[in-house]
């Protein structure tokens, strides 16, 4: 009865019957009545937003194995550039009063893709979208989150703090990454910021594919860095080490000082992303240098910029592990060292879990099958 309210479906049309001197008659009538009832409440859920997942052209296979994994199709969206290469986006369907997630990440063509991002969230907010999440796998311009020491860059933008409020004023009601380079950027956003961690689905990996794990050392790369593999050794039980380097301009390692004791264990460099290799691969070096028996690197953000991939062929690792917020397909055919964990379960969660009301804290030290 979609033209009377619940109020007057309860006055008028959902009395019990008080008695009926035919049975059958009696619960025919409670049947009706109880079927009406149903409607009711189904009116009232049939408001409620339900969800849509929309992908960008940056990364639509995470895309499709999240909404896989949520048991729902991928919202149709129609992305294309113009002459001038300015980017339009169609919305193929109504997003009025629902949860819309729109996954896009900081890969490939960066700008382009930030820009798509913003784009495709103002389209769905001015299209009366009930909440708009951001799922930013890699966020872009992470790296530039801070000025650097005033007598080198004193005029180093913040461009992390910019990026954040472009997708404030788009639109985004909320933001879902993963591995920030540095956790303070949550504190760039005045809207709530789910920072997931790689660190579960690594330990997972370490404990399935390196059968000598207990007779490993987990190191750091840099100084940054100290607290992720702190963090991974505790729960592995095993020892860490870092290496502490100097670097005369950006992507360039002027030196490098081992700081543990790596004499005949594995050696597992852990970091949050890898761009032109040129840190980790003099980092395996030193490595083997100090007596480490075999060197892995596992790194949550597998960027692969310039002579990343031959550095990598050449050096002396066992695997290079990434997880897939970065398209890896191509980087794995080119470097048979390349392996993939997939990350696409624990987006799926957060996606569930933050449409349903839950709490996605599980997600920090767990990894949802």
């Amino acid at each position: 009865m979609p033209d009377k309210k619940c109020s007057e479906i309860e006055q008028n049309d959902c009395v019990m019957p008080v008695r009926s001197a035919n049975p059958i008659r009696a619960r025919s009538l409670i049947r009706d009545n109880l079927e009406k009832q149903a409607g009711c409440l189904n009116l009232i859920h049939s408001r409620m937003p339900n969800i849509k997942v929309f992908s960008g052209t940056s990364h639509p296979d995470l895309a499709q194995r999240i909404v896989d994994r949520l048991g729902i199709d991928l919202g149709k969206v129609v992305t294309k550039k113009f002459s001038n290469l300015e980017t339009c986006v169609e919305i193929g369907e109504s997003v009025r009063g629902e949860d819309v997630y729109i996954v896009q990440s900081g890969s490939g063509e960066i700008n382009d893709n930030l820009m798509e991002l913003l784009i495709m969230i103002n389209a769905c907010k001015i299209a009366s979208a009930s909440r708009v999440t951001a799922v930013i796998p890699c966020f872009p311009y992470a790296r530039q989150d801070k000025k650097d020491k005033a007598n080198a860059q004193s005029r180093a933008p913040i461009s992390a703090k910019l990026v954040a409020n472009m997708l404030s004023v788009a639109g985004a009601d909320h933001i879902i990454t993963m591995d920030l380079h540095a956790s303070q950027i949550q504190g760039f956003f005045d809207i709530p910021v789910d920072n997931l961690y790689a660190e579960p689905a690594v330990l997972k990996w370490i404990k399935e594919n390196i059968p000598e794990w207990k007779n490993s050392i987990i190191v750091s790369p840099d100084a940054g860095g100290a607290k992720r593999v702190t963090s991974i050794a505790d729960r592995l039980n095993v020892e860490f080490a870092l290496i502490h380097k100097e670097r005369k301009k950006a992507n360039e390692v002027a030196s490098m000082v081992l700081v543990g004791d790596v004499k005949d264990k594995i050696a597992i460099l852990v970091d949050d992303m890898a761009d032109t290799c040129g840190t980790i691969v003099h980092a395996a070096d030193r490595l083997v240098e100090a007596g480490a028996t075999k060197v892995y690197a596992i790194l949550t953000h597998g960027i692969f910029s310039g002579p990343a991939i031959s550095r990598i062929n050449n050096a002396c690792f066992e695997a290079v592990v990434v997880t897939n917020t970065i398209p890896q397909d191509g980087h794995m055919r080119d470097c048979p060292k390349i392996q993939c964990i997939d990350v696409s379960m624990m987006f799926a969660e957060a996606v569930r879990r933050t449409h349903n009301g839950e709490s996605v804290s599980y997600l920090f030290s767990n990894v949802p099958y």
